[in-house]
């Protein structure tokens, strides 16, 4: 029988990626956490994680243990509240959601549910998607609004995941510039994309990390080296800086303001882009599981 406690330690070993991190969270010394890892590996007869000079790696079976506990630990949550439930009165729902489609995309599909439901206590998480979908898998939320970016989605039918995605579209990239700048001139005249490679000597704004490092890689394929002015953590601000003539700006287009000095351009192809989706639990169940299948639904039709 596998030892549910010392699961749990492993667990955080995974997530921490030592003994010594873990311990500090479990608010006991590195040789206790190595002494239940030890003991776990003695009860399995086969290693579970390996240690090196660098921190600890999990094997084939640790990672097998880790994808059972994160399993536990979200149907532990589940139940808890669901108990919850059976004692109050009012029912919650947790929304995850990334800032731009916090501003754009949630908001409509928020006020239709919450006329339709006013006895619902919603609690809005803002978060991107390597904090979002975790908080689905193990309770912490139960409807996460989310994007990714190259390759496949972050979940697909049958796999370990825990969750379901549902596509809700793409929300390409924009290049932005000042209305008066020369690529702006020259797509008036001929509406046609602008390759990458024709703003090489431009000096840019990038909106997020994850915009910046899309770029980066785009700009590798067209054999350009980016200048970079800024790299913001806000939208709003970046285009505040393009207007401001600092730079041009990478913007997914939920993230754009609308600035009436400022145009938004589509790039050729091959262009960035943002793949969004909705992201359940498969393991919800209940009044909360269909509260959040309903808002998906509107978030669906709203995008639509």
């Amino acid at each position: 029988m596998i030892d549910v406690q010392r699961l749990a330690v492993l667990r955080e070993v995974a997530r921490r990626g030592s003994f010594n991190q873990a311990a500090t969270v479990l608010h006991c010394t590195p040789s206790a956490v190595s002494q239940q890892i030890a003991a776990l590996e003695r009860s399995l007869g086969a290693p579970v994680v390996e240690r090196s000079t660098r921190g600890v790696t999990l094997t084939d079976a640790g990672r097998l243990l880790v994808e059972a506990a994160d399993a536990i630990a979200a149907e532990l949550v589940d139940t808890q509240q669901r108990i919850e439930r059976l004692t109050a009165e009012r029912t919650a729902l947790t929304v995850a959601t990334f800032a731009s489609a916090g501003r754009r995309l949630l908001p409509p599909a928020l006020a239709e549910f919450v006329a339709r439901h006013p006895e619902v206590e919603l609690t809005v998480l803002e978060a991107e998607p390597e904090e979002s979908l975790p908080a689905v898998r193990e309770g912490r939320a139960d409807l996460a609004l989310a994007y990714h970016l190259e390759g496949p989605p972050p979940a697909r039918p049958g796999d370990r995941s825990g969750l379901d995605w549902t596509p809700l579209g793409e929300d390409p990239l924009r290049v932005v510039l000042p209305r008066r700048h020369p690529a702006a001139a020259r797509h008036r005249e001929r509406p046609e994309p602008p390759h990458l490679a024709e703003l090489a000597d431009q000096r840019w704004i990038l909106g997020c990390h994850k915009s910046a490092a899309q770029l980066a890689r785009h700009a590798d394929l067209a054999g350009v080296e980016l200048r970079v002015s800024c790299t913001a953590t806000d939208y709003d601000f970046a285009q505040s800086l393009v207007h401001a003539g600092v730079g041009i700006a990478l913007i997914p287009e939920i993230g754009l303001t609308g600035h009436p000095e400022l145009v938004a351009l589509p790039l050729a192809e091959p262009s960035p882009r943002r793949h969004l989706g909705l992201a359940l639990s498969r393991r919800r169940r209940g009044h909360a599981a269909r509260l959040a299948e309903e808002l998906a639904a509107l978030l669906t039709a709203e995008r639509g």
